[in-house]
Order: C-alpha cells, then sequence, then structure tokens
C-alpha cells in the first residue's frame, strides 16, 4: 500500500508554470507506476500523465502534450509534474495516483489533490 500527498498548486498567469510534487509513503513506491490526472468543475476527471516504475517510459494526455512533464525520484519517494505554457483551461485539481501496472486505467490508490488556477 502506497500514501500520497501532493503540492506545489497555486495561481498563475496563463504562460507560465508550475511543479507539482507527490510524496509517498512506504518503501515499495519504485513497485508503483505513477500518474496525475485533474478533474475541473463540473467536469470529468482525466487522465494528464504517467511513468513506468523506472522512470524510462512515460506518456500523456492529449491536452498537455508538449508542454507537461512527468517525472520521478525512486529515491526520493517522489514524483512531479512539471507544468509550462499554462492555459486557463489548465485550472483544475491535479492528484497523483499509484498503480502496480503501468499502463492500467485503474489506480487503487490516490492522493487528495492540488488546486491549479490558471488566470486570462
Amino acid at each position: 500500500q502506497v500514501q500520497l500527498v501532493e503540492s506545489g498548486g497555486g495561481l498563475v498567469q496563463a504562460g507560465g508554470s508550475l511543479r507539482l510534487s507527490c510524496a509517498a509513503s512506504g518503501r515499495t513506491f519504485s513497485s508503483y507506476a505513477m500518474g496525475w490526472f485533474r478533474q475541473a468543475p463540473g467536469k470529468e476527471r482525466e487522465f494528464v500523465a504517467a511513468i513506468s516504475r523506472s522512470g524510462g517510459s512515460t506518456y500523456y494526455g492529449d491536452s498537455v502534450k508538449g508542454r507537461f512533464t512527468i517525472s520521478r525520484d525512486n529515491a526520493k519517494n517522489m514524483v512531479y509534474l512539471q507544468l509550462n505554457s499554462l492555459k486557463p483551461e489548465d485550472t483544475a485539481v491535479y492528484s497523483c495516483a499509484a498503480t502496480p501496472l503501468y499502463g492500467a486505467s485503474k489506480y487503487p490508490y490516490w492522493g487528495q489533490g492540488t488546486q491549479v488556477t490558471v488566470s486570462s
């Protein structure tokens, strides 16, 4: 089992950048593939990015490709999401999640989320 806590959200102007962090508890962090998701008010949860257990493979949702970068540091039990060229439509609560299987659609473990607000 793994517990996740996100940080780094905030208010930023369009075109700006943020770096989100997700701290994981437990000694088995490297056993999990990690993902970032977001949910805007009144909208369904949207997949943002995922990274394999080793960090050697990543993939992204179409709306963030080329602007966001996911990374992880297994020695520190951390996963990151670098958000660049932010747009107002990126405003949402961003959550990290963990799954035993890279590429899986189901993530059993979730953090509480961090708010990102992009002003125009």
